[in-house]
């Protein structure tokens, strides 16, 4: 290579550095092109910690919110808790179940604008030598919140095999996953409907798995997006904002294992890899690219809410897509091309 050449090579190298340098900043820039959000300090509230949770621990951990303009502040809560803050104005976005439901019901405007997750991991175990629905007769079942997917799960089941929550069987509810195991773990429940990981320590404790919701299919919206029309009316660039940084968090949770276990062993105390991983793949079958909130996994919480008048209210009541329909076009599908239109 001659010196014209090769200073020719080198003018060009810089160039291009300097595009790309140029096109990363453009895309750093990016997540702000709908401008700031009205609303930059969120206070977010889960219903627990464990893997559904993941894509929004990832996301909050690894700075994605902050790229959007938001910065967080995350709390565990029970659902109960969760409904009455959202009313109260003291959470501005609850990640949980059908407790949004149950609230909007009671005349509460609570919505749902996304579905994190719409696969159910709920697990349905018995003591020793309880192996199916109907042993459970007469029994308790120790489950989570009030109109928590375990209740709305559980009276299916019940259901299912001729049986009725609060008459043949006893549902006792707790604030936590935690709490409800340590009851079943202490014998003071015949049963235990949770989520990972968590039942994934009853699992490996060897207790009888009357029922895996996953294998069974049911659909439900939670972990669910829920907020008041109120709040999307006022800050809508604020929820566009947060959806875009959760789906960052669930693009980095498939993209990169090894981070996602490390934030799940941080926040629920993990250190056995074998566990780690069994958490990871829990949650990776049920992560949703796909936000759209589907109305039948509504209907299925309306049927089993003991409302007599279920059956008449529009499930388009619960939940608006309109939001997470823009953030599809315009952000979902540049993260994952080829699976969301």
């Amino acid at each position: 290579m001659n010196r014209f050449s090769g200073r020719a090579f080198l003018i060009a190298a810089v160039a291009l550095a300097w595009l790309w340098l140029g096109s990363q900043k453009a895309r750093a820039a990016e997540p702000l092109i709908d401008g700031k959000p009205e609303k930059s300090q969120l206070e977010v509230a889960i219903a627990a910690s464990g893997p559904l949770y993941l894509p929004l621990l990832v996301a909050h951990e690894a700075g994605y919110f902050s790229n959007h303009g938001l910065t967080l502040t995350i709390s565990v809560v029970s659902g109960s808790t969760a409904a009455q803050g959202i009313l109260s104005g003291k959470i501005d976005i609850y990640q949980g179940g059908a407790v949004i439901i149950t609230a909007n019901l009671a005349g509460g405007d609570l919505i749902y604008v996304a579905a994190a997750v719409d696969k159910s991991t709920l697990i349905l175990f018995g003591q020793n030598g309880l192996k199916s629905v109907e042993s459970l007769r007469g029994k308790s079942v120790a489950t989570t919140s009030p109109g928590a997917f375990g209740e709305i799960a559980m009276r299916k089941s019940a259901r299912e095999h001729g049986l009725e929550v609060g008459k043949d069987i006893k549902l006792l509810y707790h604030r936590s996953t935690q709490e409800a195991l340590a009851t079943f773990l202490a014998a003071n429940a015949e049963g235990l409907i949770i989520t990972p990981p968590q039942s994934d320590m009853a699992r490996n404790k060897g207790y009888p798995v009357i029922l895996d919701y996953y294998k069974e299919g049911l659909r439900i919206v939670g972990p669910g997006v829920g907020l008041t029309r109120t709040f999307i009316k006022a800050y809508p660039k604020t929820v566009r904002a947060y959806l875009k940084g959760y789906l960052d968090g669930v693009k980095r949770c498939f993209d990169d294992p090894a981070y996602a276990a490390k934030i799940n062993a941080k926040y629920n105390k993990i250190s056995d890899p074998k566990a780690l991983d069994e958490s990871y793949q829990q949650g990776a079958k049920v992560w949703n690219k796909d936000l759209t909130v589907s109305p039948d996994a509504i209907r299925l919480v309306l049927a089993e809410s003991g409302n007599p008048k279920a059956g008449e209210i529009d499930a388009t009541r619960f939940y608006d897509n309109s939001i997470i329909r823009e953030v599809n076009r315009e952000y979902a599908a540049k993260l994952f091309p080829g699976e969301i239109r």
